[in-house]
């Protein structure tokens, strides 16, 4: 297993520190990580548009011209699966995380215990982007990524795929769930979510990144609500 990892941070001391912490959680995790420095978001930004192969960004937020949340902003405009984890000295910022799906926020100096803890979520985050779902439609298999999928719902006997593209097929919902894994929570009889694009939830409600609002099956809140957090 081997992943590519950007740190981005115009401070050379903290952007060598968090270098160092990723090579020692990569031995211990016996994962190979290919990692690279970037000293602006410029920088980073001219390499990304030529190779866009990274799985991971960790970003400063105060940096020059461009701040980490606009840099996260642009780079998430054209890749949903990059892992984001913002490192910085300033909790100002932290909703602006939410914003751009960032995994976790840190702040400096950097936990060695809490950072390797977001780089495991990181990484079960990682495993299940290159997991795909594949669907039968018209003689043909379509494969589509776990990680596109915002939700599938259930009408008589069809469930729908809502991803970048909708997928209608005559099967159950069961037998998706059973496909699936745990970014993903069952609420109720007609609806199964993938909880990395729910935003907010209500009793009678659910808000998704894209501004979908779906209605929440009566008694599903809490069980909603419980996945979130454990997921967090």
């Amino acid at each position: 297993m081997s992943c590519r990892i950007a740190v981005c941070d115009d401070n050379p001391i903290d952007a060598a520190y968090v270098e160092k912490l990723l090579n020692i959680w990569a031995h211990e995790r016996e994962i190979y990580v290919s990692v690279e420095t970037f000293p602006s978001a410029e920088a980073f930004l001219f390499c990304y548009e030529e190779d866009k192969a990274f799985d991971f960004l960790l970003l400063d937020i105060e940096m020059g011209a461009m701040d980490g949340v606009a840099l996260a902003k642009r780079v998430r405009r054209e890749d949903e699966a990059l892992q984001l984890i913002f490192i910085t000295g300033y909790s100002d910022y932290i909703t602006q995380g939410y914003d751009v799906s960032a995994l976790h926020y840190l702040l400096k100096p950097v936990n060695r215990e809490k950072f390797f803890d977001v780089l495991d979520r990181g990484m079960e985050r990682w495993n299940r982007n290159q997991k795909f779902l594949n669907l039968e439609l018209s003689g043909e298999t379509v494969r589509v990524p776990l990680r596109e999928i915002r939700y599938l719902d259930v009408c008589r006997n069809y469930v729908t795929i809502h991803g970048k593209k909708d997928y209608t097929v005559k099967r159950s919902l069961r037998e998706f769930e059973h496909q699936l894994d745990t970014g993903f929570c069952r609420a109720g009889r007609s609806l199964i979510l993938n909880l990395s694009f729910v935003r907010r939830v209500t009793r009678t409600e659910v808000y998704l990144s894209d501004q979908t609002v779906l209605p929440l099956p009566r008694g599903a809140y809490e069980t909603v609500n419980r996945e979130i957090i454990r997921s967090c």
